[in-house]
């Protein structure tokens, strides 16, 4: 858990960074640009991989924090495995719902 929630953490930051930075230059750069950027990230599947694969870090990672949460305020300290593998199961579960929905985008 420790592992894999820095491990999220960085890549979330690194997506932030590069977001930030994409859209920047293509505001800075003007309408045609953007639109252009927009239509390359959009119709990629690749980049569609690339965001289901960060909601999934999003989700690991906010669901990981409201748990370390819940230890700092001491909630569940002698549960810790039981209240991560409850929090890990609420995730999956709703990585599926997400999973499902982007579905059709990946049979296009």
């Amino acid at each position: 858990a420790w592992f894999l929630h820095r491990v999220t953490g960085i890549g979330i930051a690194f997506y932030i960074i590069l977001h930030v930075i994409l859209m920047s230059t293509a505001i800075i750069e003007g309408p045609v640009y953007f639109n252009h950027l927009l239509t390359l990230l959009m119709t990629n599947s690749i980049f569609l991989v690339l965001d289901v694969l960060l909601a999934g870090a999003v989700l690991y990672h906010a669901l990981n924090g409201l748990r370390l949460i819940f230890l700092d305020l001491g909630i569940g300290f002698k549960h810790q495995k039981a209240v991560f593998w409850g929090l890990m199961v609420l995730g999956a579960a709703i990585y599926l719902i997400i999973l499902i929905r982007v579905a059709p985008e990946f049979i296009k």
